[in-house]
């Protein structure tokens, strides 16, 4: 059942998306009925696939999240609609899991989580009802706001594909150009899921326990981390700061169940959800090859680099400077939208990322998560047996 509520929920937006893009008005890009439909898609089936975990399948046979967020009982009508539609989420989301929400409504949001609400943490004393704070969130939607309205049309993308600025401009300058042009449309996103998290934090929603100082942290259902987002060193970690909660419900209904090229399966149900415009399609497809590329470079190359903090350094100013090129190359589809001047834009750059990435895909090949796992299970077992071995000793000396 919960295989048939991810086609039926997906195949209902996606018609409603394609009636919107073609029928309506083609190229209007703006906040219409499909985006909170996409965030109700995804809470309809979360609760389907954890209901699932929940009731149909054996314990030996989740992962650590999955028993963490397995519904165990059937929920009722209300608890499944002001689960789906209510107000703190509905226009931008961010998602969050059926079973925070509920343990929010009834007042215990941290039992279902075993975190603690008394004690002290480094001498330092926990409060059982700590303020969300919010004014800091508010003052990054401003900032966020204020910098996309006032820089956004100084750098517009669709320059990058003018043909004026491609014959004149040398290509160094076409690559610093794409990276502040990109870089410039980000804070709306910024704004649009911090004001989110925010409106969520008010009402008392998102307290994800405390940290190593004892300070309350409200990050249970945060979309982005903007500094990490800013200086990520590899196309993964990027993809793990931004639009997280979409990433987790990417990862628990496709990723983690998928038998077969799970990545690319994700890539392409990420496409169908994000909407109808050929753009999407181009990003992802993209950011399949980039994504393996990625993962060979680093479980190949990284390696080698990690023997001094100085040749640590140059790896992580060189990933970063091709991470930010590689991602802002990957989404200029994303923006643009339209088929044409998105292979404009990658012909002008005659496709090199693409075809750098599939090179060093097959140069540097991984080997597959299961084996590199059974790889490292014999050197974990001779640490185990001399551990038991010391432990022995000490006890027959004592």
């Amino acid at each position: 059942m919960h295989k048939y509520c991810l086609v039926v929920a997906l195949g209902y937006l996606s018609f409603c998306q394609i009636t919107r893009v073609y029928v309506f008005d083609y190229g209007m890009y703006s906040a219409d009925f499909t985006g909170p439909m996409m965030v109700i898609t995804q809470k309809i089936t979360s609760v389907a696939f954890e209901i699932h975990d929940g009731m149909a399948r054996k314990e030996d046979q989740l992962n650590q999240s999955q028993k963490l967020l397995a519904i165990r009982r059937m929920p009722s009508l209300l608890e499944y609609f002001s689960y789906n539609c209510n107000f703190m989420g509905i226009l931008a989301g961010p998602t969050c899991s059926y079973n925070d929400y509920i343990a929010f409504i009834e007042g215990t949001p941290y039992r279902h989580r075993d975190l603690e609400t008394k004690g002290k943490v480094n001498g330092k004393s926990r409060l059982n009802d700590p303020s969300p704070n919010v004014i800091r969130k508010l003052a990054t939607c401003f900032i966020s706001l204020l910098v996309f309205l006032s820089v956004c049309k100084v750098c517009p993308v669709e320059r990058n594909v003018d043909d004026d600025f491609i014959a004149t401009t040398p290509f160094y300058a076409q690559v610093v150009y794409l990276y502040l042009s990109m870089l410039t449309t980000r804070p709306k996103y910024y704004f649009v899921w911090t004001l989110a998290d925010a409106i969520n934090n008010a009402a008392g929603f998102g307290f994800n326990g405390y940290d190593s100082n004892g300070l309350p942290r409200w990050d249970l259902i945060s979309n982005l981390r903007i500094m990490n987002i800013e200086l990520a060193t590899s196309f993964k970690v990027f993809l793990d700061n931004w639009n997280i909660q979409t990433a987790h419900w990417l990862k628990r209904v496709c990723y983690e169940r998928c038998p077969y090229n799970p990545t690319a399966a994700t890539f392409l149900l990420s496409a169908m959800w994000h909407g109808a415009y050929p753009g999407y399609y181009l990003t992802f497809l993209t950011g399949i090859v980039i994504t393996l590329a990625a993962r060979a470079v680093r479980h190949n190359v990284r390696p080698y680099f990690l023997g001094s903090p100085t040749l640590k350094f140059v790896y992580d100013v060189i990933t970063w400077a091709a991470t930010q090129i590689a991602i802002c190359y990957t989404v200029v589809p994303f923006v643009l939208l339209s088929v044409g001047p998105s292979l404009k834009f990658y012909r002008s750059w005659y496709f090199c990322i693409h075809i750098g990435c599939i090179l060093l895909a097959i140069a540097l090949p991984v080997k597959p998560r299961h084996l590199r796992l059974k790889e490292q299970q014999p050197a974990v077992q001779p640490s185990l047996e001399s551990t038991d071995s010391n432990s022995n000793q000490k006890q027959k000396a004592t």
